[in-house]
């Protein structure tokens, strides 16, 4: 089976118009070319940085904006501190101890102010650009992201919690989870192919460990009891990579899958090797490589406006 790059890029676009076409109008990849054309050089290089000082750190930029748009769209909001209005998403149980890359952004967003002269450059475009800059630097496909988006000026906990895929859902809740968003089987396919990336902490594949032997590799399950004990409390941040190519934008992630090497319960659900679910889509992806795919196209142009 053969997919050619033409019909998958009219797939995505017509992916992208479904989510909101009145705000399609208002977004640009070429935004900031004449008000400040300094400003994606600058995103690049200081991720291409932060990359280079540790390889783990493209992926915790990548989940950062995932996060970002699973709650109320790209705006920025996860970036939001606590006021005494809000409680925003950064200690949702989600994100808590858990997302990462908040200095990166940080750094870019003072570097931009000075070459800008200025905020001119949203914070949420800022998320965007440095999770599509991290895929790049991973060895992953570059692909346009849209600017121009509108910091969010609020934030919700609550929203965050109801809206972020948790580790634990079931093949259908993750189904009705993607479709909340407007998004297919095929995109969720697509979008977890994200975890070709990263570690994942003790506390969200222990379950899986010790409590589904029979959907887990035992060569893979008996090196991962060395770092994730049992006891709840004992190794809880202990880290665990999410495919053998961890800090390499590929498609080994479908294969582990294949393989019953799923980390999570969330990815092993993905493919149950039956034909069942979405069994083929696994099978195809883990086929074509990301060269011809643009999966994370889908996350880039996100075009949800507060």
């Amino acid at each position: 089976m053969a997919i050619s790059l033409s019909s998958l890029s009219t797939y995505l676009l017509l992916l992208v118009a479904s989510f909101g076409v009145l705000a399609k109008g208002l977004l640009d990849p070429h935004f900031y070319d004449k008000v400040c054309p300094q400003a994606l050089p600058v995103i690049k290089s200081i991720v291409e940085d932060a990359i280079k000082q540790e390889g783990r750190m493209g992926a915790s930029l990548l989940r950062l904006h995932f996060h970002d748009c699973f709650v109320n769209g790209c705006d920025g909001s996860v970036l939001l501190d606590d006021t005494d209005t809000f409680i925003g998403e950064k200690n949702a149980a989600p994100n808590v101890n858990s997302l990462r890359g908040f200095e990166v952004i940080d750094r870019i967003k003072s570097a931009l102010y000075y070459v800008c002269r200025g905020n001119i450059v949203s914070c949420a475009d800022i998320v965007a650009v440095a999770a599509r800059d991290s895929v790049v630097a991973l060895g992953g496909p570059s692909y346009k992201v849209e600017l121009g988006r509108r910091d969010a000026r609020t934030a919700s906990q609550a929203a965050a919690n109801n809206s972020i895929p948790a580790p634990t859902l079931d093949f259908s809740g993750l189904v009705s989870n993607f479709a909340s968003h407007g998004l297919t089987i095929q995109d969720l396919v697509l979008l977890s192919g994200a975890h070709t990336l990263g570690f994942a902490r003790c506390t969200t594949f222990r379950a899986r460990l010790y409590n589904e032997t029979w959907t887990l590799d035992g060569s893979l399950a008996t090196s991962l009891k060395y770092i994730c004990p049992s006891e709840s409390g004992d190794g809880d941040d202990n880290l665990a990579q999410l495919d053998s190519t961890p800090v390499k934008f590929d498609t080994v992630y479908y294969d582990w899958l294949m393989q019953r090497k799923g980390l999570l319960h969330s990815d092993q659900q993905l493919y149950k090797g039956d034909g069942s679910g979405s069994d083929g889509l696994v099978k195809f992806y883990s086929q074509n490589s990301w060269g011809r795919l643009d999966p994370m196209g889908i996350l880039g142009n996100f075009i949800f406006l507060p």
